[in-house]
């Protein structure tokens, strides 16, 4: 937790906290109750996100209405392969994160501190408007984790829901059940990082524990109409074994079930773990049979190419439906009722009426000030 010297302008009030009772040594504090974190902070002070503190007795979340920027990109790098695939989304985050993962691929944005150099100005209505207008199907919070920003990410996504525009959570999934229902009763479909299958990872490399991680999944896959992918970047030598591959890939088949995609993704040294060597192929493709071994229907691979580990198999008769080259689609064999042409067998996922798939590029989008 670290004190702040000043409150933002763009500081709104925050949900999901409550005042602790003052102690003999020590004024009232402020606990949040968004994530397992439980941040209890004084006046002034900022919570281990950075983005939500303790103003005058009120919580507020200090980046709403603040971006680090707008992307439209191909659903795919998400990565989600079975929500409306070949489709474009509006790709936007803010700043600050509640893990402190130490291979974090987007520490300049998850880390970053210095709100007033990074952001953009934007409101909901705005960021949905310039989704509409670029024909974007749908806007994705991503670049940090929106958990940490759920207020702002929620009232966009009910603006885009008013312009039949889904909306799409990339998280890490470390929040707590009370915000978690708020917040993905207005999320589309997510992409969860699920980072290893040991808590022991997870306390020493992100800060965090897995359990509330594990029970995150359930949640969402059994008791909200949030369409579900998990994505686990594996990091040589640290969550690439076959054991803890298939213990994960077990308890995905077990608890959530064989048609939950998952993806393997390829780690590139960065943040703090800088030392380390890239992720080969040969281990993404060796995670990917392990836990088709283990019953999953639908496993990926990313952040390499593998034309095999981006393609959409049949799971009956393993005919190619989709077949990518990255986060291109090269072909694309399932009809609209999204049964396979072949056998008839219902392909997991959103589908639907499908044209000319958005393709590989990035588009950079500047939104008017409101």
């Amino acid at each position: 937790m670290e004190r702040s010297v000043k409150t933002p302008e763009s500081a709104y009030p925050a949900r999901w906290w409550h005042a602790l009772p003052a102690e003999q040594d020590r004024p009232a504090r402020l606990q949040c109750d968004l994530c397992p974190r439980d941040c209890k902070l004084h006046d002034g002070q900022r919570g281990a996100c950075f983005v939500r503190q303790n103003v005058g007795g009120q919580m507020v979340l200090t980046t709403y209405g603040r971006s680090s920027g707008f992307c439209i990109d191909p659903i795919e790098k998400k990565p989600l392969n079975h929500f409306h695939p070949g489709s474009s989304v509006l790709s936007f985050g803010t700043a600050g994160c509640n893990l402190a993962c130490k291979f974090c691929q987007n520490w300049d944005i998850s880390k970053s501190k210095d709100m007033d150099r990074l952001m953009d100005a934007a409101s909901p209505d705005g960021i949905a408007g310039a989704a509409a207008a670029y024909g974007a199907r749908s806007v994705a919070f991503t670049y940090n984790d929106p958990v940490i920003f759920a207020e702002y990410a929620i009232d966009t996504a009910l603006a885009c829901k008013a312009r039949g525009i889904k909306s799409v959570a990339v998280t890490a999934g470390y929040m707590h059940r009370r915000p978690a229902r708020e917040f993905y009763a207005v999320i589309d479909a997510a992409n969860v990082d699920l980072k290893s299958f040991s808590d022991e990872f997870y306390v020493k490399l992100c800060g965090g524990h897995l359990q509330p991680v594990l029970d995150q999944l359930a949640y969402i896959h059994h008791e909200t109409d949030c369409w579900l992918e998990i994505t686990t970047l594996l990091i040589p030598g640290h969550n690439d074994s076959a054991g803890e591959i298939r213990a994960l890939a077990k308890w995905i088949a077990r608890e959530l079930g064989a048609e939950v995609p998952l993806h393997f993704t390829a780690f590139h040294p960065d943040w703090k773990m800088g030392d380390l060597p890239r992720t080969p192929t040969s281990t993404l493709s060796h995670a990917r049979q392990l836990a088709i071994d283990e019953g999953l229907h639908y496993v990926y691979t990313g952040n390499v190419h593998d034309s095999e580990g981006g393609t959409t198999f049949c799971p009956t008769c393993q005919a190619a439906l989709i077949e990518r080259d990255g986060y291109t689609i090269r072909h694309y064999d399932l009809p609209d009722d999204a049964c396979c042409p072949h056998c008839q067998t219902l392909i997991a996922g959103h589908f639907g009426k499908f044209d000319k798939p958005f393709g590989a590029q990035r588009i950079p989008v500047r939104l008017a000030r409101r």
